[in-house]
């Protein structure tokens, strides 16, 4: 049986001339053997050390055969014009402070957004990570979905208007722009292929609007299927129903989702989740991000036997694996909507 979860967000190559030689002469004799001069006496001359362009191109390439895949990266960030974009996994925390919540949340902070989204319904408040120098983001979907102005609030204070690149309703992902925007600080993405149950994270995000609220906790478990809403078609919910509410418009609806939801493995986690933490980040205690928050589970009224839908987070937390993230990058890059 599939779940449906609550969003942990608001919405409202030529051939050769040559002549081919078959090793004889015309006579039929064998041709002379190759001319070889005799090698001179005493110690081989020293070879000079190559320099400038040859030697630069000859580093380059015992960089790569040891380090493989990382150096595509490195040339890529170093020769091509513009911003830099996300690195892959590294210590982003300072030794003095690895291992530690505020380290984590001093080093990330900056790479985290708040988004706020006017639509035809009201407002949607989430949160996003930046991929690129110059404003680039990404976000889930939902936060951004029916959209008329996107405006983006970065860590240290500036506003900025934003459009949508890309979207993925079926991974519940979106790329969107900053106009203007440049300086910024890319988060380093990580790989959630390397994720244990039990590992320590943090999440950074801007529930009910209070932008850069640090939370943590634990992977509570990997693979965990998750349905929500994709931000599509909710003008006109169906009645309130089941045990697995979601918002919108400001109401709370208990579970269905009508036509509009789709399906995908997540990351669970007890760090506390709240709405506007969608889209924001869930990272490791090395500041590498491992998975965007996209959902949280929430009772409803009647598991808890109050008049109204619970809101707020009960440690049931699930974020949209990195790698997830990673693969669909280039999609969402392209403009592709979906």
């Amino acid at each position: 049986m599939t779940e449906t979860f609550r969003h942990s967000g608001e919405y409202p190559q030529q051939q050769s001339s040559a002549p081919v030689h078959h090793g004889g002469t015309q006579d039929g004799f064998p041709p002379p053997p190759a001319y070889a001069p005799e090698a001179p006496h005493g110690p081989a001359p020293r070879r000079r050390r190559a320099k400038g362009p040859v030697a630069l191109l000859t580093a380059v390439a015992i960089a790569a055969a040891a380090v493989g895949g990382g150096t595509a990266y490195a040339v890529q960030t170093l020769t091509e014009p513009g911003a830099t974009t996300s690195a892959t996994s590294t210590d982003v925390v300072p030794t003095s402070k690895k291992g530690t919540v505020s380290g984590v949340a001093e080093a990330v902070s900056p790479s985290i957004v708040e988004i706020s989204a006017a639509t035809g319904q009201g407002k949607s408040t989430g949160s996003g990570v930046i991929t690129r120098s110059d404003g680039e983001i990404i976000t889930n979907n939902h936060v951004i979905a029916g959209a008329t102005s996107i405006k983006v609030r970065t860590n240290d204070g500036k506003t900025y208007d934003a459009e949508v690149v890309g979207t993925d309703s079926k991974k519940d992902l979106a790329l969107i722009q900053l106009k203007g925007a440049s300086g910024l600080k890319p988060a380093t993405l990580g790989d959630s292929d390397q994720v244990k149950v039990g590992d320590q994270v943090v999440a950074i995000g801007s529930p009910e609007g209070l932008t850069g609220t640090v939370t943590s906790g634990i992977v509570s478990a990997l693979d965990r299927d998750v349905t929500v809403s994709t931000g599509e078609g909710q003008e006109r919910p169906q009645s309130p129903r089941g045990d697995w509410p979601f918002e919108f418009g400001g109401q709370e609806f208990n579970g269905d989702t009508g036509s509009s939801k789709t399906t995908y493995k997540a990351l669970q986690t007890d760090a506390s989740l709240n709405p506007g933490n969608s889209g924001g980040a869930l990272i490791d205690m090395n500041g590498n991000i491992i998975g965007i928050n996209s959902a949280m589970y929430a009772p409803s009224s009647s598991a808890q036997g109050g008049g109204d839908a619970a809101s707020g987070s009960v440690g049931l937390g699930f974020a949209i694996p990195i790698d997830t993230v990673k693969d669909d990058l280039g999609k969402l890059r392209s403009g592709s909507q979906s």
